[in-house]
């Protein structure tokens, strides 16, 4: 029998379904290879293998007494260290919330567990996860499977690491401004990013709500190896939660399309000079969705660069008011010199000139609509340059003002509350590297679809990893 922790969330599911293997078997699958891995990664912190494995007892039970647990019986999930886990701590990579333990388990979190889905870990984050790379100084530094010199992405990298590595197949991250994406570009598997409040978030364990740029920009959602996991998963996770007012009750598909979809092709570079590679990936894809019956068109989109420049203006005036604080009380002199850079490059915005832009920001978003409307699926760049150092952002000034341009494209998305998906497609100087798909307001569906189409025709990518046998 082929190595169960290769599968897919569906092969799983269906495995199990129909008696070719069981919970227990997979589960116990995943954590030998999470064992045998992980040491070396850092991208699993807290392990969950006793529970785990009585919980995959009972799913196998429970499907000996002719109850099916849900769509996600008996997989295997990962859980990011900055949301709620009953029982569990959600230190968010900082010393001092190292105790701060979880009374109850967030939304998304609940929602998997409902499907089935068994939860063996939680995986590593920067402080505060406010960083494009995974480090800190309670948890340590997870390293990237392809190259330990290469950034695992930020801010959900233990979940992408961990991805990519085998530990499991689906692996829960969060993203205010590419940090589900930038996993999966920098460890080369696939994400989806919601619309703004699609997945309900709650963590009991918050010191305060969350800020108004992070309840229109932050959102939850999975990362896979497959493609065609991240509907099965991202479907179980939108359902409704009292304990978030703003998450809509918008159902997973939406209506059927008249014809063949159009998609949109940009390779603007908004001045950032885009490395040659990524665009012949970005044609790569292009020509994937063509094959698969997508009407491809390059064209030119509204502006990326102008939600991107507002996207950092109101990030750190929020984070002056409320992260900033803790920042400076709790963390490291590495978070501190990041966000130092951060104030360097932006302005700290005055109230009048706040108000003015979010209203701009609703001319943005009008845009961006109508374009969609017309193209209801738009091919990006997603990081416009090799994939970066694991402490680029560190390094100097200029290299973290050179890693924040060459990501516009994820950032703006955030702004606009647009859905976009990211998928590993080929390898950049020896380092992965991806393509972005935006869709329209609640169309994840299509996103998802779009993305099944890409690795259909250039291959899982972390296929390539594992012949290499560097995990």
């Amino acid at each position: 029998m082929e190595e169960l922790w290769k599968l897919s969330a569906a092969e799983i599911a269906i495995g199990i379904k129909e008696g070719t293997f069981s919970a227990t078997e997979v589960t116990q699958s995943v954590l030998s290879r999470i064992n045998d891995k992980n040491p070396e990664l850092n991208a699993i912190t807290v392990e969950f293998p006793e529970e785990a494995l009585t919980a995959a007892a009972q799913a196998d039970e429970a499907l000996a007494s002719g109850q099916l647990l849900g769509p996600l019986h008996g997989v295997p999930v990962t859980i990011k260290e900055n949301i709620d886990v009953a029982g569990q701590a959600t230190p968010n990579g900082v010393p001092a919330f190292a105790d701060l333990m979880a009374q109850e388990d967030a939304p998304l979190v609940k929602n998997l567990r409902d499907a089935g889905a068994i939860v063996i870990g939680r995986t590593n984050v920067p402080e505060f996860s406010m960083r494009g790379t995974t480090v800190n100084p309670l948890r340590g530094r997870t390293f990237n499977p392809w190259d330990t010199d290469a950034s695992p992405g930020g801010s959900s990298g233990g979940g992408g690491a961990a991805a990519a590595a085998g530990f499991g197949p689906l692996h829960h991250g969060n993203d205010i401004g590419g940090s589900l994406r930038f996993p999966a570009l920098a460890n080369g598997i696939a994400t989806v990013k919601p619309t703004n409040n699609r997945i309900p978030v709650f963590n009991s364990t918050a010191q305060a709500e969350r800020g108004p740029l992070s309840q229109i920009m932050s959102v939850q959602g999975i990362m896979a190896r497959d493609a065609s996991d991240l509907s099965l998963a991202t479907e179980v996770m939108i359902q409704p939660d009292s304990r978030d007012p703003l998450s809509p009750p918008v159902p997973w598909n939406g209506p059927k399309l008249d014809g063949p979809i159009t998609v949109a092709v940009t390779k603007e570079s908004y001045g950032y000079p885009i490395h040659d590679d990524i665009l012949k990936l970005i044609d790569q894809a292009a020509d994937a969705l063509q094959d698969a019956g997508y009407q491809v068109q390059e064209v030119r989109t509204p502006s990326i660069d102008e939600p991107f420049r507002d996207w950092f203006r109101t990030l750190i005036t929020e984070m002056n008011v409320g992260l900033l604080p803790q920042i400076l009380e709790h963390g490291s002199d590495d978070i501190k010199t990041t966000i130092d850079y951060f104030f360097q490059m932006g302005e700290v915005l005055e109230l009048d000139t706040f108000i003015t832009d979010f209203g701009e920001r609703t001319r943005m978003m009008r845009d961006w609509n109508m374009f969609l409307s017309e193209f209801p699926l738009t091919l990006t760049p997603i990081y416009m340059n090799r994939l970066y150092d694991w402490d680029y952002d560190l390094q100097s000034f200029e290299a973290c003002k050179d890693f924040l341009e060459a990501s516009s494209y994820s950032m703006a998305i955030n702004y606009l509350g647009l859905p976009a998906g990211v998928i590993g497609t080929g390898l950049v100087e020896d380092r992965p590297a991806a393509v972005q798909i935006v869709g329209q307001r609640y169309r994840e569906d299509l996103i998802c679809e779009a993305l099944e189409a890409i690795q259909q025709r250039c291959g899982r990518l972390t296929d390539q990893l594992w012949a290499r046998d560097i995990t």
